[in-house]
């Protein structure tokens, strides 16, 4: 064997043995995926990956995943080993409390870590998203000679990630797009944790690809790097994206267990770690042992990262002296920073007692923002008539106009949540996604880890009550609010009507560190007029008093979201003239409102008050929070009907009159 095969092959053992190490330390993870994908990971670490360990921000880098994130030990031996900011100690502090190494890797947490993945599916997806995101930016900032985007995505994609349906919805709007930026390397080892995958998964994946419209490799064998790299060299020639099937062993070495699934999930023992460490040659002891010419070899990835940095910066400057502009431009978006007069785009509408609905205000807005924030990007899951989130003027991102702002992410609402998710992590871009709010629950998961993960991404939800009206029940969103406003840190906000949600799009396209959900109706609301009414802009604190009825301190107070915020309006009015004082709550973010200092907060709601009443076309759970004991709910516990929206508003007691019965009953 030739000195740099022997390196080679010591440096692979290394990646298996400090990850399998970290395993057996916690009492706790999964050995099998690292064991078997080391040589795939070394790979791409030491021959592909262009990325500077010094500054993981670097914005032309390119981007690793490991959608498989149970096998996370890999990944922080690698960002240890090329010079991350992850000491030893960390690895050695693997799953425990305080540490930078959990037990699934963590955007935001680990230096060096793209995104969240562990769920299944969702890295494979965030990295198209990602590739989306460099082709978008390459179309609208590269000129001959000056190639300022240009980064590849890769990732290693299991068996599981396979079987997730959301993969099959993104590889086919990959192929669809052809994104040539994606070379994902498949651990192909057969093996899930029920035992074979031939009790569940028998199709030919490669011909699935194929169909796809991805070029697919093989590997035949996952331990032969120069049969990696060759394949990985052969995908980088492509115009579609990549799928390299390795073909690999779970567990590589462990003596007993390799190749099945007891190598999956759970640690190998002393007695089964020591045996796999003798039977590839490796000291027993110490543990996290790392050899001295492994340590140099996979910390020339430092200086080659300032190099490539180095390389791109100089490639910006010069950049910069041919397109200024643009050049000036493409800064400011990789830094985030919105245009400094964004905001007087923001539109103001009229008083309208007819109004429109909050989703068609949200179409307006979002026309009026592109054009002051041309980073401003998204598209629906094939319902962009009716979520109104077409931007005008500019084509769909297809593969010959990969500079349109606006995307066809077909009925593929999953993957149309992870692929958002990617593109907002990616930079440069603020991206949205749009379905009815019935079908959120389709793409669940990336909703909450967009919230975990501290994405800015942006969903716009509409067709959000029983105001769909005849589509019925299953159209009908009543537990949607309150289970995602259950989700910690995602903000969610139902406007009242179209001032408000041009504020709402503010909040949103203002929070860069977590997501911003809009809840919108599909049938018209009034536009209230402001003159009588508190500026539309109190929606920034979560709730704001609308108005005081009556005369002296508040009596009751009538709280709101979205549409039944004109319903609380026209019961006020009444109650008044009954001589009850009233005070009127616009509601349309607990988040935004729970933020907020206590005296704000108690000036909007003052314990003085005898009652408190919310309102709203949803399920109660939560609004107790709100109301206090004091307080009642006037929601909807139950699935919706199929009628015309007036009608169901009535059934479900939904009223002017039945709002005013209630508030009466409480103050008694």
């Amino acid at each position: 064997m030739s000195q740099n095969d022997e390196l080679k092959l010591r440096a692979v053992n290394t990646l298996r043995f400090l990850s399998v190490d970290m395993v057996q330390q916690a009492k706790s993870g999964h050995p099998g995926l690292p064991m078997g994908c080391a040589a795939i990971a070394y790979t791409i670490w030491t021959r592909h990956l262009r990325h500077n360990p010094r500054n993981p921000s670097w914005p032309d880098r390119d981007r690793f995943i490991l959608s498989a994130g149970h096998g996370c030990a890999l990944l922080y031996s690698l960002l240890h080993l090329t010079g991350y900011n992850l000491p030893l100690d960390e690895l050695r502090n693997f799953r425990q409390w305080g540490s930078k190494t959990p037990g699934h890797p963590e955007y935001g947490l680990t230096p060096g870590v793209e995104v969240t993945t562990g769920p299944l599916g969702q890295g494979f997806t965030n990295g198209v998203g990602m590739a989306i995101a460099e082709a978008h930016l390459a179309a609208e900032f590269n000129a001959p000679g000056n190639q300022v985007i240009n980064h590849t995505v890769y990732a290693i994609v299991s068996d599981g990630d396979l079987m997730e349906g959301i993969t099959a919805e993104a590889a086919s709007l990959a192929g669809h797009l052809r994104l040539g930026k994606l070379i994902y390397l498949y651990d192909d080892n057969r093996i899930s944790i029920d035992g074979s995958t031939d009790i569940a998964f028998t199709e030919d994946r490669a011909a699935r690809f194929a169909a796809y419209d991805w070029q697919v490799l093989r590997v035949a064998d996952g331990n032969d790097v120069e049969e990696i790299d060759a394949a990985i060299q052969q995908a980088k020639t492509d115009p579609r994206p990549s799928l390299i099937i390795c073909r690999t062993t779970i567990g590589f070495g462990l003596p007993t267990r390799q190749g099945t699934s007891k190598a999956h999930g759970e640690p190998p023992g002393d007695a089964e770690l020591n045996g796999a460490k003798e039977k590839l040659g490796w000291p027993v002891e110490p543990r996290f042992y790392i050899p001295e010419e492994v340590q140099v070899h996979f910390r020339q990835a430092v200086e080659n990262g300032r190099e490539w940095e180095a390389g791109w910066r100089s490639g910006m400057d010069g950049y910069r002296a041919a397109h200024p502009e643009k050049a000036a431009e493409l800064e400011r978006r990789l830094r985030g920073d919105l245009p400094a007069d964004w905001q007087s785009a923001i539109p103001v509408f009229p008083a309208d007692e007819k109004g429109m609905a909050t989703r068609v205000a949200s179409g307006k807005v979002i026309n009026a923002l592109a054009a002051k924030i041309p980073e401003l990007i998204g598209g629906s899951a094939d319902l962009a008539l009716s979520t109104k989130t077409w931007i005008d003027g500019t084509p769909a991102f297809e593969p010959d106009t990969p500079g349109g702002r606006n995307f066809h992410f077909g009925v593929r609402e999953h993957a149309m949540g992870a692929a958002v998710n990617g593109m907002a992590v990616h930079g440069g871009v603020i991206p949205f996604g749009a379905t009815f709010l019935a079908f959120a629950d389709y793409m669940r998961e990336p909703i909450r880890l967009s919230a975990l993960s501290h994405y800015p991404s942006i969903w716009v939800f509409t067709h959000d009550s029983i105001g769909v009206g005849e589509d019925g029940p299953t159209h009908q969103p009543v537990e949607h609010l309150a289970t995602l406003r259950a989700i910690p840190g995602m903000t969610v906000i139902r406007p009242a009507d179209a001032n408000e949600t041009a504020v709402a799009w503010k909040v949103a396209v203002e929070r860069r560190h977590g997501p911003t959900l809009l809840a919108l109706t599909r049938q018209n609301v009034p536009t209230l007029d402001r003159s009588l009414f508190a500026p539309a802009d109190g929606l920034e604190r979560g709730a704001y008093v609308l108005a005081d009825l009556g005369e002296g301190d508040p009596e009751l107070i009538l709280m709101a979201s979205g549409s039944e915020v004109s319903l609380i309006i026209e019961a006020g009015l009444r109650l008044a003239a009954e001589a009850v004082a009233v005070r009127l709550v616009s509601f349309p973010s607990w988040e935004l409102f729970a933020a907020q200092d206590q005296a704000y907060r108690e000036s909007v709601f003052p314990t003085l008050a005898k009652a408190r009443l919310a309102v709203e076309a949803g399920v109660s759970m939560g609004w107790e929070r709100w109301v206090g004991e004091k307080g009642a709910i006037l929601g909807i516990d139950r699935f919706g009907a199929s009628a015309p929206s007036e009608v169901v508003y009535r059934e479900f007691g939904l009223t002017i009159g039945n709002i005013v019965k209630r508030a009466l009953q409480l103050m008694r």
